[in-house]
């Protein structure tokens, strides 16, 4: 999600660890992208942290293409997120509307550019609340606002600009700010290296009351690494 910061009306969800909820699955909308024409649609969370108003924020997720195929973005968000992959029955019936008041733990972050901030998911796993967090009501689904200016979907209380492009987070692609890897991207170390990091880096970090961008960054590439070293088989080495 993409917001200018010399709006005065408007400010992206603010950087979040926590319970959310999905409260909305866009209606397709064409865009252009590098290949040409292409149908997206996002998933909508709130979080559980309100605005002054009392209504929660709420974060849009990357736009995704309708397409489980193994390449697809779609599919590894809906495996981090469900903990798990769908069945080959599954795939076949799956229907995004299913995943409307799913809970999720999720990490947003911040990014910076020319003047704008982006709220991204970082990193997206499944809930393990003893109390999940539970749609507000007040979110207004897409398909259910009235147009506004003749463009349609943008009422409702909730608000947003289109994004520069697909977003979705490449946590392998995190660059190392610290030790003696710095510089080089999570993918490009040995399952050793990316170990010591979560074993001596990675508690000291999170302990930390005041994470840098590039802490947080880290942070959320190092335990989507975890997650995905235990849900592999153990032979399975690869870091990404």
């Amino acid at each position: 999600m993409r917001i200018k910061t010399n709006s005065g009306n408007f400010q992206p969800c603010p950087e979040y660890t926590g319970s959310a909820v999905c409260v909305d699955v866009t209606p397709l909308k064409t865009v252009q992208t590098q290949y040409g024409p292409k149908e997206k649609f996002r998933f909508v969370f709130e979080i559980g942290e309100t605005k002054d108003d009392g209504s929660r924020w709420c974060v849009w997720s990357a736009p995704f293409t309708p397409s489980y195929h193994e390449n697809s973005a779609l599919r590894p968000f809906l495996r981090k997120w469900m903990g798990r992959e769908l069945t080959a029955g599954e795939t076949q019936t799956f229907d995004t509307e299913e995943m409307l008041g799913k809970t999720a733990h999720i990490t947003v972050i911040h990014e910076h550019s020319e003047g704008e901030v982006y709220a991204n998911i970082a990193l997206i796993t499944p809930d393990k609340s003893a109390e999940p967090l539970k749609p507000s009501g007040k979110f207004v689904r897409m398909k259910d606002r009235p147009p506004k200016d003749g463009a349609g979907g943008q009422g409702g209380g909730y608000r947003r600009a289109e994004p520069a492009g697909d977003t979705s987070a490449d946590l392998g692609a995190t660059k190392i700010h610290v030790g003696k890897c710095k510089g080089l991207e999570v993918r490009d170390l040995s399952p050793e290296q990316v170990g010591a990091l979560v074993a001596n880096w990675l508690p000291t970090a999170k302990a930390n009351a005041k994470p840098t961008a590039d802490d947080k960054r880290l942070i959320a590439a190092l335990e989507s690494w975890q997650a995905a070293q235990a849900a592999k088989p153990a032979d399975d080495d690869v870091p990404y």
